[in-house]
This record gives structure tokens, C-alpha cells and sequence, in this order.
């Protein structure tokens, strides 16, 4: 689990592949603080798995699915991407719930200076509309963002300065691809909401029940 305030900024030192997985290996600084093999750690949203660590680096693992749901791809030696470990227990959670499963790619459709801030547009397949509000959360290339607006695949966020400063925003330009999570409660919303359309469940029924 995470929080999508991103720690660091990585840089891909090798794309080794392994069978149908694709290895990552990345410098960081984060490798000298208390990361272990094993670790989970956000690779721009992605959850990955710490499998080596090496001098000033350390190494994940991605599976096949993960390589089709996300922008792994894209990368090459010397992409950067935004990193996060683990949410620890007890701490401040200053983001949202993201849990580093990526529901898709989208494309950057504008990127916009508004003042000393950044407002991005990014396109996105429609049927996962009924997962975005006005407000709400979402993860792009993991970082927790707030929805401005929302139109049918399409969706808008501001960046303050200092948060596109720390993480790969800077670098975005029109036609780049990102991960997106959508919001992980919205999800389970909308699962309860077609569970209990689909078995006769009625908000009559749930008050009268003592909801």
C-alpha cells in the first residue's frame, strides 16, 4: 500500500529480461536507506518487488501482466520514473489509498502553465469513467493527484511547483503515456453497487435492515 507522494526520482540503469518477466534495475539513493530484498516499492504506480540490491541501486521484477497493464515498454537505459516504498504503519497518510495496481495507459493530452502551476489533461479508454468524480483521487505514474474535471475519457489535474519539480511531471509532454490507478474505494463502490443491482438489493431494503 501506498500514498502516492513519491520519494524519489529513479534512473533505469538495465532492462535485463528473464523468460516472459522483465527485470528493472534502478539507481536510487532509497537503496541505502532501509530497503531489503522483498521490499514493495511504487515504480511509477506500479507495485514491484525488491529482488537485488547493488551498490547505489537496486533491481524489481515485472511480470507479464504488469508489462501489458502499464507504460514498461516505454522505458529505456536512463528513463526516469517516480519512486515510493511502502506505507509503514503509523505514518501520516498525505495522499491516498493507492495500492500500485495499474487499471491502465493513458496519453498526456495537454500540458498547460497556469500561473507557476501545471495543469495536465490526460485521455483515457471511457469505460472507466464511472471510476473518475470531479474531486476525487487518482494515481498517475504514481503520484496522488486531485480530478479538477471530467469529461468521458478524459480527466484534468493542477500540479503545485514543488510537486512537479519532485517527481517526472516536468517532463511530461502531449502524447506521453502514464500509468493511472483510479481510486481503489470508488472500485469497491461500484462492485457493491452492480452486486446488489444483481440480487435485488435496495437502499429500502438496507435502511429496513438498520443500515
Amino acid at each position: 500500500m501506498f500514498t502516492g507522494l513519491i520519494e524519489d526520482i529513479g534512473t533505469i540503469v538495465d532492462l535485463p529480461a528473464r523468460g516472459n518477466y522483465r527485470l528493472l534495475t534502478i539507481k536510487s539513493p532509497l537503496v541505502d536507506s532501509d530497503l531489503s530484498i522483498g521490499d514493495s516499492i511504487a515504480c511509477d504506480g506500479v507495485c514491484l518487488t525488491v529482488t537485488e540490491l547493488g551498490a547505489g541501486s537496486f533491481t524489481v521484477e515485472a511480470s507479464q501482466e504488469t508489462a501489458e497493464r502499464s507504460i514498461l515498454h516505454i522505458y529505456r537505459r536512463g528513463s526516469l520514473l517516480n519512486l515510493e516504498r511502502a506505507l509503514q504503519v503509523g505514518s501520516r497518510v498525505g495522499g491516498h489509498f493507492v495500492t500500485g495496481h495499474v487499471d491502465c495507459t493513458a496519453s498526456v493530452a495537454k500540458v498547460v502553465r497556469v500561473g507557476e502551476s501545471l495543469e495536465i489533461v490526460v485521455q483515457y479508454d471511457p469505460k472507466f469513467d464511472r471510476l473518475v468524480i470531479e474531486k476525487g483521487s487518482v494515481a498517475i505514474n504514481g503520484i496522488s493527484l486531485t480530478v479538477n474535471r471530467v469529461d468521458s475519457g478524459r480527466l484534468s489535474v493542477n500540479l503545485i511547483p514543488h510537486s512537479a519539480t519532485a517527481t517526472t511531471v516536468s517532463q511530461w509532454k502531449t502524447g506521453d503515456e502514464v500509468n493511472i490507478e483510479f481510486d481503489m474505494l470508488g472500485k469497491y463502490l461500484l462492485k457493491i453497487n452492480q452486486y446488489s443491482e444483481n440480487n435485488g438489493l435496495t437502499k429500502n431494503k438496507l435502511f429496513e435492515s438498520g443500515w
